[in-house]
């Protein structure tokens, strides 16, 4: 999920050994992409890591999407972007007509019914597709054309600032025939799915689910398809996923729309390789092609190669991502915001950006990033680092050294506690654990004892699921355009393994994000919104750092080749051979 859902952003790391790619690779219109870690899962709306996406968005189209280039929104299986009404009632109406064009695999057209089949997969409350439940939740019926089977109307009950941006870039349209055999879910209309929360318990609706998040609905070719360019050929776990391009594919007819009809290489091959240095030795010696990820250092010293520079092209746009300290508010040691605070004023970001980033990176004060101007709030200013201030701070919430061991302490519930932390990042992230190693130095200077403690991806991000940890580096990926933060910022996201690691948030804050959330005038939610970054800046449960540069290397040997600020930072699709031009 590259769109409007936010996603953490961590290193995946899988214990395998890198195999060279070379004997996969037949001919320049095959395409070998580097991936840091194995996918999770051939299904979008059940993958929850930050490599399926790469790969779904090939297999799988939306209605909508945000073009790699211009960073409009285009339209993809919809014919053109569609009129949004406002009823007397209050509700909002989307109406929708899908390209004639657009096929399955086996030749029949892509209809309306195939888009209300997929609200009723996001809606079923037993698919794991939580990450997607939020942006559809005021969805109440959907309306269908007898005399149309390629129209039809989606109603959200109450007015929702991202209805156009959830319907268009979220539904990513899946053929009812290959993911409901047994046609399990047509006993049910997207309005009673809405109404009524008792079908929780209803067989069909159990044994829908229960199919539908097995593995071979994101793992085995035979039970994976969609209207995209791609089809899915093979999975070597912890080596490669191949997609190979489809013959006689119907969005041929349309390449040069926009960037989702330019689909050129006979193969898409994503490598893993998951140490960054192998990675990057095996793209010098033209084993990988495109390569979305360089260690800074390494990134810095590529110019002084002439024979790379001869055979590369790099980019680095800033992405549009941010990445930040998080802070359990439910720990008794971070109660009062004053210590939060002087955590703040202890991370010398701009020392970080230079020392272990290089350089390639923007200190940012939100979530919303600098590249969306109207919105991000540059009257917020950065905590500056200063221990004094930290010092201060520390004292005024009740920390001190009791025992002149060096360490400080405090009395919480009835207990001397001593300043520890735990720091935690993922295992092999070199850069996130060199932040932790910084901020261990300059919170050693105030009395805080930092642990820095490196973990599988997987035991971190359960640890996070279930709040057990004291402190983490994390990141978001966002997309252009409107967010909606209750997946990661209102109270309820805290609970059940929700995305609100941090706790963040009370009943002010969750009606601001409400109030967001259905406001339609853009000037009036800019404001909203920046009133939600002074609060987030205020309460510090994110610290934030700064927005990476994606540091990027594409082989000459393709043209068309371009870099985004969308994750992954190209269109791979779009790369085209020599022998294509």
């Amino acid at each position: 999920m590259r769109k409007s859902i936010l996603f953490i952003v961590v290193l995946l790391f899988a214990a395998t050994a890198f195999n060279s790619c070379s004997n996969y690779k037949k001919n320049y219109s095959e395409v070998v992409l580097w991936e840091l870690g194995d996918a999770g899962a051939l299904n979008p709306y059940l993958a929850s890591d930050n490599v399926s996406p790469d790969i779904n968005n090939n297999i799988f189209q939306p209605l909508l999407n945000f073009d790699f280039k211009t960073l409009k929104l285009v339209p993809v299986l919809a014919d053109s972007i569609p009129s949004v009404k406002i009823d007397a009632a209050g509700r909002m109406l989307i109406t929708y007509e899908l390209r004639k064009e657009a096929r399955w695999d086996n030749g029949t057209p892509v209809t309306a019914k195939d888009v209300e089949f997929c609200l009723k997969v996001i809606k079923n409350p037993l698919v794991n597709d939580e990450p997607y439940k939020p942006y559809f939740e005021m969805v109440g019926d959907i309306i269908l054309y007898p005399d149309n089977p390629r129209k039809f109307t989606i109603i959200y009950n109450e007015k929702y600032a991202l209805a156009l941006i959830a319907t268009g870039t979220d539904i990513f349209v899946m053929p009812e025939y290959v993911y409901d055999t047994n046609k399990y879910m047509e006993s049910f209309t997207v309005k009673q799915m809405q109404a009524d929360t008792s079908l929780a318990h209803d067989p069909k609706m159990i044994a829908f689910a229960k199919s539908y998040n097995s593995d071979k609905y994101s793992r085995d070719p035979k039970y994976i398809s969609g209207s995209g360019a791609y089809h899915f050929t093979q999975w070597v776990t912890g080596q490669r996923v191949t997609l190979e391009k489809k013959t006689n594919w119907w969005g041929d007819a349309l390449q040069g729309t926009n960037c989702f009809f330019d689909a050129f290489p006979s193969k898409l091959i994503y490598q893993t390789v998951n140490d960054m240095t192998t990675a990057l030795v095996s793209v010098k010696a033209g084993n990988i092609d495109a390569i979305n990820y360089i260690k800074p250092p390494d990134f810095a010293e590529l110019p002084k190669s002439d024979k790379f520079m001869k055979n590369f092209n790099t980019y680095q746009p800033l992405r549009m991502a941010y990445s930040y300290l998080g802070i359990n508010m439910t720990n008794p040691k971070f109660a009062d915001v004053n210590t939060r605070k002087a955590i703040a004023y202890l991370m010398d970001v701009p020392r970080i950006i230079k020392d272990i980033y290089y350089g390639y990176a923007q200190q940012v004060t939100g979530v919303i990033s600098p590249m969306d101007s109207a919105d991000y709030n540059y009257a917020i200013k950065p905590y500056p680092f200063n221990i004094d201030t930290a010092k201060a701070l520390l004292a005024a919430a009740g920390w001190k050294d009791s025992d002149g061991d060096g360490v400080l302490d405090k009395v919480i519930d009835g207990k001397k506690t001593d300043f520890t932390i735990d720091y935690l990042c993922p295992s092999g992230s070199e850069q996130r654990k060199k932040v932790g190693l910084v901020f261990k130095e300059e919170a050693r200077k105030v009395g805080i004892t930092i642990d820095v403690r490196e973990q599988d991806n997987n035991v971190f991000l359960e640890n996070l699921r279930t709040h057990n940890f004291e402190m983490y580096m994390g990141g978001w990926v966002t997309q252009p355009g409107p967010q909606d933060y209750k997946q990661i910022f209102y109270t309820s996201s805290a609970l059940n393994k929700g995305s609100n690691f941090t706790s963040f948030g009370n009943d002010a804050s969750d009606a601001l994000i409400d109030s967001i959330r259905v406001e339609l005038d853009a000037t009036k939610q800019s404001q909203m919104l920046k009133r939600l970054q002074v609060i987030m800046h205020e309460q510090c449960s994110y610290i934030f750092l700064f927005s990476q540069e994606a540091l990027i290397a594409i082989n000459k040997k393709y043209s068309n080749a371009y870099p985004s600020p969308i994750n992954p930072y190209y269109w791979e699709a779009g790369f085209k051979a020599a022998a294509d031009n």
